[in-house]
């Protein structure tokens, strides 16, 4: 009887291990999609900011422009959610996938049970990492060749003043063309500046 209780205390603990393995890498994997995807909102707002001005999106189309910090922050949010925390504060831009974070959590939970020896105070330790992948790319449209001015008579001297050139009126700002995302082109409207949602034109995922 001693020894059936024995092995069912061992499948116990086993099982109890398992579980809180199996939720150390779900709060992981929950972590690092939330910092994936604050670096995905952060790129999309500061492109926003700068959407007329087509010679400074290269680091957003590059998914690069967005702080860590933040990013992070997010992830311990998740990772508390998910009754874990930022283990070692491993919350890093991936060396692997620079558009990406890898974070490492510990569970809250013991991995085994007070009654077994050296179990009660373990936890369960996981990483994930998460990716940020640019769907848009843009291609500036060829400028049209200049006209050649058109020639004038030459004004006859000593006749009277000629009054002033009028100024040229300001040239128009016509639409930004040249902006691919997925299989559609996208037109900016410089009255009514607007980018696709946040997942059009990035997308998040856990590397394997």
């Amino acid at each position: 009887m001693a020894g059936i209780l024995f092995l069912a205390l061992v499948y116990f603990v086993v099982g109890q291990a398992a579980l809180t393995r199996n939720a150390a890498q779900t709060a992981a994997d929950a972590a690092a999609l939330a910092a994936a995807q604050s670096a995905r909102d952060q790129l999309r707002a500061g492109w926003m900011e700068v959407v007329l001005e087509p010679d400074r999106w290269e680091r957003f189309l590059d998914g690069e422009g967005y702080l860590v910090g933040p990013a992070c922050a997010d992830a311990s949010v998740f990772a508390r959610a998910n009754r874990a925390e930022l283990w070692d504060e491993k919350c890093r831009r991936s060396e692997e996938e620079p558009e990406g974070f890898t974070v490492t959590v510990r569970t809250q939970d013991s991995v085994g049970a007070s009654l077994v020896p050296g179990t009660g105070d373990q936890r369960a330790v996981a990483s994930a990492t998460a990716v940020v992948e640019p769907k848009c790319t843009y291609t500036p449209p060829e400028e049209p060749e200049p006209s050649p001015p058109e020639e004038t008579s030459p004004t006859p001297t000593g006749g009277p003043e000629e009054p002033g050139e009028p100024e040229e009126p300001e040239e128009e700002k016509g639409p930004i063309l040249g902006l691919l995302c997925g299989d559609g082109e996208w037109t900016i409207d410089p009255d009514r500046p607007v980018l696709p949602d946040a997942t059009d034109l990035f997308t998040v995922r856990l590397t394997d």
